[in-house]
């Protein structure tokens, strides 16, 4: 039994669990495309590993603050989300997006801590307004206007996974949050037009959308990634080919250390390697939500299910996709998939559900 004030060590362990096996996962997905491209077989995985180094700290020092402090934080971290994410939109783009502020030789997603900072909000403002969310001012106009702006800012850098991914988790925290289900439902049947726009807008998002159900009607042109996943997934059988040995990753997908990570882990590992990613963020999701549970206010309640709820649906997300459930987007799959403000956003998430755990109402 976990007494007050003590460190979450189950959700601690799991975390670190998630973070090692990640590390090894993307050094396994990654080594053989950072030769070719690098000349370094670790050029990925030591940049990965500086922001473990860096994240795990900032996570045990952001358990022992007390999270209701970060309110007072929430404002000014939502000023600078809005102007790194205005910034971004000037930057040299890659691949055709502009997600990235270089920073030297590294880089980092103001979409990443936009995820956080609408958590953050989000919790706090229901927990302030809790008297009057069953109106339509209060339950929807204003704070889907105040994410709106959030939203907005990332689709056009663009992209519509992220967007998607939080406007979802904002959903769910609503509904969570006491707002009545036909203001949720009507603002999502008015942003279907929008969704609608965005996926018709750009044609190799025509494309993804037309091959997902059968990609092998174009295996060589939009449906290639999820061929080659397929193929991976499948060769995996019940114990994988070893670490090490997958065939995915020579070359055959565009780098498989981002956001099609989970095929090799299933190459590599098998179902047995499978079904142990999904049942840690399975075990993950569970903790969370009996964090919520037991926290000692509504403001803690919200906000331990909104992180929860964030990184659960976005790894549900990122695996969905990469087996052809889902049609592909960038959806990077958390603790696994290469990118050091992604690592660090998710370990700081951890932080604050240790933080809300240490002040639980009861053992847990």
């Amino acid at each position: 039994m976990k007494r007050r004030g003590q460190l979450d060590y189950q959700l601690l362990t799991l975390a670190l669990v998630l973070t090692v096996f990640g590390l090894i996962m993307m050094y396994s997905a990654s080594g053989i495309w950072a030769d070719r491209h690098f000349h370094d077989p670790f050029h990925f995985i030591k940049r990965q590993i500086l922001f473990a180094i860096l994240g795990v700290p900032a996570m045990l020092a952001l358990s022992r603050i007390d999270y209701n402090r970060l309110k007072e934080w929430i404002w000014p971290a939502f000023g600078l989300c809005v102007l790194t994410l205005v910034a971004v939109l000037f930057a040299a783009p890659v691949a055709g997006a502009r997600r990235w502020i270089r920073l030297g030789t590294f880089g980092f997603q103001p979409a990443e801590f936009a995820k956080v900072v609408m958590v953050l909000f989000l919790a706090d403002y229901l927990d302030r307004k809790r008297s009057k969310v069953d109106s339509p001012v209060h339950g929807a106009a204003i704070p889907w206007a105040v994410m709106g702006v959030l939203l907005a800012l990332i689709l056009v850098e663009p992209d519509l996974g992220t967007p998607f991914l939080m406007f979802l988790s904002a959903s769910l925290i609503l509904f969570i949050g006491g707002a009545r289900s036909r203001y949720i439902l009507g603002v999502v049947a008015a942003s279907l037009p929008v969704l609608a726009y965005e996926l018709l807008k750009y044609p190799y998002r025509r494309q993804r959308l037309m091959h997902f159900l059968q990609p092998s009607m174009d295996a060589q042109g939009a449906g290639y990634q999820v061929v080659q996943s397929l193929l991976a997934v499948g060769s995996g059988g019940w114990i994988g080919k070893g670490l090490g040995a997958s065939t995915l990753k020579l070359m055959f997908l565009p780098a498989p250390h981002t956001d099609f990570i989970f095929p090799i882990v299933a190459e590599e590992l098998g179902l047995a390697g499978s079904i142990a990613v999904l049942t840690l963020f399975a075990l993950l999701f569970l903790r969370g939500m009996r964090i919520a549970r037991a926290a000692p206010n509504l403001f803690g309640e919200l906000l331990a299910a909104g992180l929860s709820i964030i990184l659960c649906l976005q790894a549900f997300f990122n695996i969905a996709m990469s087996i052809g459930l889902l049609p592909t987007k960038g959806v990077a799959l958390p603790f696994f998939s290469y990118g050091g403000s992604t690592l660090l956003v998710n370990l700081l998430m951890i932080g604050i559900l240790l933080s809300i755990s240490r002040q639980a109402k009861v053992a847990h």
